[in-house]
């Protein structure tokens, strides 16, 4: 059975009621904290490393959440939201992949922010090359990202890391 290759709005929501790779999978965050609204394309050997890549965009309406709330008559989308969105998208790859668990962002090397998501945008694109897949005890993905902006990049991330774990109690 092959596996899809992109994802929609609704596939992805679904994710993030485990109604999208199973009941045990890790899932996207549901309604605000979504910070994608599709993926144009996953596959498990492409990007820099061979490993795999993703691509998903967002689209920037004005009236996003958090436009209104994160300084006050300077509206900007929050740099964390961006560099989150990331993070969903390595667990989103992981489930994708077959992992099962709990997805948990584990850290990153380096993020460098190099301009900013303003209401007048159209587009964010989220560009990720898979470096590393661990299936072991411990199952992990690290990643290299992009985030672009109506074309222009203005984050990158090295070595993105999440891990999915069957049991966070610990954690």
């Amino acid at each position: 059975m092959s596996k899809a290759n992109s994802f929609s709005k609704e596939e992805l929501i679904a994710c993030g009621h485990a109604e999208l790779f199973g009941k045990n999978s890790p899932r996207l965050p549901i309604d605000n904290m979504l910070m994608i609204d599709r993926v144009i394309k996953i596959n498990e050997d492409g990007g820099e490393f061979g490993k795999g890549e993703i691509v998903a965009e967002l689209d920037i309406d004005p009236k996003l959440w958090f436009f209104g709330c994160h300084f006050e008559n300077d509206p900007v989308m929050p740099g964390c939201l961006g560099l989150d969105a990331m993070w969903q998208l390595v667990g989103f790859f992981l489930g994708w992949e077959g992992a099962e668990g709990k997805g948990r962002a584990l850290g990153v090397g380096e993020v460098k922010f190099t301009g900013q998501v303003l209401p007048d945008a159209k587009k964010v694109t989220y560009k990720l090359t898979i470096k590393r897949k661990v299936y072991r005890k411990l199952t992990m993905g690290i990643a290299d990202a992009t985030m672009e902006v109506d074309g222009r990049e203005i984050y990158s991330a090295k070595d993105l890391k999440v891990g999915i774990f069957t049991d966070t109690s610990t954690f």
